[in-house]
């Protein structure tokens, strides 16, 4: 039997749709928005008729039905803390979804879209690996505070398909295998893969880890704190140099990979050792990592854009490959991603988890 799936994910400025038959991609759009466009919607979840729609048309210039398709697959939004898996989009989840208690992302839109036309259609509706994904072991909560306790927030559902495929690869069971996955992209995500689990990562989005094309990582604490208390800046300008104009775009003025490159190639020192210093970061990360696996690590394997470039992903190689292989799987891959978590629960191969 051969399933039909349609898969969706929201970005800031796009809307990405697929549909697949069982594996293979058969049809695929970015849908681009104008900022103009945008600018009319006062948060992400008001652009929710607008994006359906973008969705809708796309469906109709390639004459798919609906109700032809075996189930949706959304990207997941900013619910509350849960291991990773697969789970049913369900009203409970939209719910937290909407309180924005647990985040605010365009993706969280996407679940909406997809509840409603499942709803219209009779399909199930699911999400798999969202961002909040929380498997981790008890000592990876403690900070140093406990009104500040670490959480997990990572690129989840690239991480875990890239430990799946190197485990498909090597004809091991990713529960079987030690992993470090780091995803390279806006942001950066570095996490230890115990057996199947995600037991330690840092905070991608804002505050943790190594710095990334826009975000800041971590920071020293006390001069960040003069800072907030100094006068000179709103909260919101303060949030917006940790996630958005931090990291690289602070250094450089800039958040592309490319650019960066092309200054580099062109002999500018300050871009080559900015790049390099990100490289060392996340190397760094990557070795913390491998102290949570207590050094028993089959592989480090580097996802997302930048992996890409191997300018910075030779740094990276030439400082830990010591610990273990590293593999290269470039690319974010999510829409790939979301159709094989489709597909292991079309065909039986995992269950559903309750939300």
């Amino acid at each position: 039997m051969s399933f039909k799936l349609l898969i969706m994910n929201l970005g800031s400025t796009s809307t990405k749709v697929s549909v697949y038959e069982d594996y293979q991609e058969v049809a695929r759009e970015s849908l681009h928005h104008s900022q103009e466009q945008l600018n009319q919607y006062p948060s992400p979840l008001d652009q929710k008729e607008f994006r359906k729609e973008a969705i809708l048309k796309f469906l109709s210039s390639h004459d798919y039905d609906l109700k032809d398709f075996s189930c949706i697959v959304a990207r997941g939004g900013c619910c509350k803390p849960i291991e990773g898996g697969i789970y049913r989009i369900t009203k409970e989840m939209l719910d937290d979804i909407a309180s924005e208690k647990y985040g605010l992302h365009i993706s969280n839109t996407g679940c909406f879209i997809a509840y409603e036309l499942g709803q219209e259609y009779d399909l199930p509706v699911i999400t798999a690996d969202t961002v909040k994904t929380d498997e981790f072991f008890d000592l990876a909560r403690y900070s140093g505070h406990p009104l500040l306790p670490r959480v997990s927030t990572m690129h989840a559902l690239n991480q875990k398909a890239t430990a799946r495929r190197y485990a498909a690869a090597v004809g091991r069971s990713y529960d079987d295998l030690n992993l470090i996955v780091a995803h390279l992209g806006g942001g950066i995500s570095v996490g230890a893969h115990c057996r199947g689990r995600v037991i330690d990562t840092n905070n991608g989005l804002d505050g943790d880890g190594p710095f990334s094309p826009e975000r800041a990582g971590t920071l020293p604490v006390g001069a960040l704190i003069d800072l907030c208390f100094s006068g000179d800046y709103s909260h919101k300008e303060v949030r917006k140099m940790i996630n958005g104009k931090g990291g690289i775009m602070a250094y450089l003025g800039t958040n592309s990979g490319l650019e960066v490159e092309d200054r580099i190639s062109h002999g500018d020192q300050d871009a080559a050792e900015v790049y390099e210093a990100m490289a060392y970061q996340v190397s760094r990360e990557i070795g913390a990592a491998s102290a949570t696996l207590k050094g028993d690590v089959n592989a480090i394997l580097l996802t997302g854009s930048l992996a890409y470039s191997k300018t910075l992903t030779d740094w990276i190689k030439d400082r830990v490959q010591f610990i273990a292989p590293v593999v290269l799987y470039p690319g974010e891959n999510e829409m790939l991603s979301l159709a094989e978590s489709g597909m292991r629960w079309l065909k039986g191969e995992e269950a559903l988890k309750t939300y």
